[in-house]
């Protein structure tokens, strides 16, 4: 995750420059990719201004409806903003999910009994009846 990360940001630093409308195309399906997957593990990490955040860079680079600022000085700080967020994720401590320490209490060995416990769903029914000598 971290290396495409990373292509995201350097992508979005790269679209600083101009490029030809094509590139800015390409730029709009792989930042959403970036932004969709971000924002799946901010949810299951339950990181939820991370969520926000890239939930609004999702709706704002998607590629489906495209939003149109017409005006590079919009686009050049939105551009490096959302590079150096794909950059802090990348880059960031993963949050690891939380374990209960658990109490030392001495543990006992359990004993099992020699033979398995046969229960009634075990019998095996003989449908013939037995004879009688």
């Amino acid at each position: 995750m971290k290396p495409f990360l990373t292509l995201c940001a350097i992508c979005c630093f790269v679209a600083i420059f101009r490029l030809p409308i094509e590139y800015y195309t390409i730029l709009r399906i792989l930042i959403s990719m970036g932004a969709l997957l971000v924002l799946y593990n901010a949810v299951r990490f339950k990181q939820y201004y991370f969520s926000l955040i890239f939930l609004f860079i999702l709706i704002l680079f998607n590629p489906v409806f495209p939003i149109y600022l017409y005006r590079k000085s919009i686009w050049i700080p939105l551009d490096i903003i959302t590079g150096i967020l794909f950059l802090l994720i990348a880059f960031a401590e993963k949050p690891e999910e939380k374990k209960e320490e658990a109490i030392e209490t001495p543990v006992e060995p359990t004993i099992y009994p020699a033979s398995p416990r046969l229960h009634s769903r075990d019998a095996i029914i003989n449908p013939k009846k037995p004879r009688e000598n």
